[in-house]
């Protein structure tokens, strides 16, 4: 079972926009404070406002362009000295939330590749940069809960794809995040794809 276990996208968000917005802080007190920023800067809908290991807290919004990128804006203005990275997405590839809550229907595995970041926003940004990348299915994002403030997305597809798809993930980083580990597997074993999906 994936550690984000639900989102609180309303069902008309298609409409409300595709832009999404995340404040990973080192400080929880901060994270509310950052949150309430966030949310009273921009007309945004709160997808997620938690704790995660080790001691971290995230704030995830959800909303248009415009309006994500004042309520980060506001977010990182309140929460200096605190902030372990954030991101914009303005285009939010559609396999991300699913894969955020591990629903995406996974029909068939011809390789497996794993992208391991030691932040979740590094994480987010690989993954979309990932399946926009390359015909690939996302499998699943998982972020920060107990895996030690890590997180780690894992996609599937032909070899070449996948191998073009964790390279896409690994340059969009670049600057922004790290890396732990990348790995590309060429038909894995049906019981360790089991095990991850």
């Amino acid at each position: 079972m994936n550690n984000i276990d639900k989102f609180s996208i309303s069902k008309d968000s298609r409409n409300f926009g595709n832009a999404i917005g995340l404040i990973e802080l080192s400080s929880i007190a901060m994270g509310y404070q950052t949150t309430d920023a966030m949310l009273k800067a921009a007309n945004v809908e709160l997808v997620l406002a938690r704790t995660v290991c080790p001691g971290k807290y995230i704030s995830l919004v959800w909303g248009d362009v415009a309006a994500v990128e004042a309520s980060v804006a506001a977010g990182l203005s309140v929460a200096k000295g605190f902030i372990v990275n954030d991101l914009v997405i303005p285009n939010l590839h559609p396999q991300v939330f699913p894969a955020m809550t591990a629903t995406n229907q996974i029909k068939a595995v011809e390789s497996l590749g794993i992208v391991e970041t030691f932040d979740i926003v590094s994480s987010i940004l690989a993954a979309d940069a990932s399946v926009k990348a390359a015909n690939v299915d996302l499998c699943e994002l998982r972020v920060a809960m107990a895996i030690g403030g890590k997180a780690f997305y894992t996609l599937t597809g032909d070899v070449a794809a996948v191998e073009a798809a964790v390279e896409a993930g690994k340059n969009v980083i670049e600057g922004k995040g790290q890396i732990v580990f990348a790995v590309v597997i060429p038909r894995p074993s049906p019981e360790l794809f089991r095990e991850i999906v």
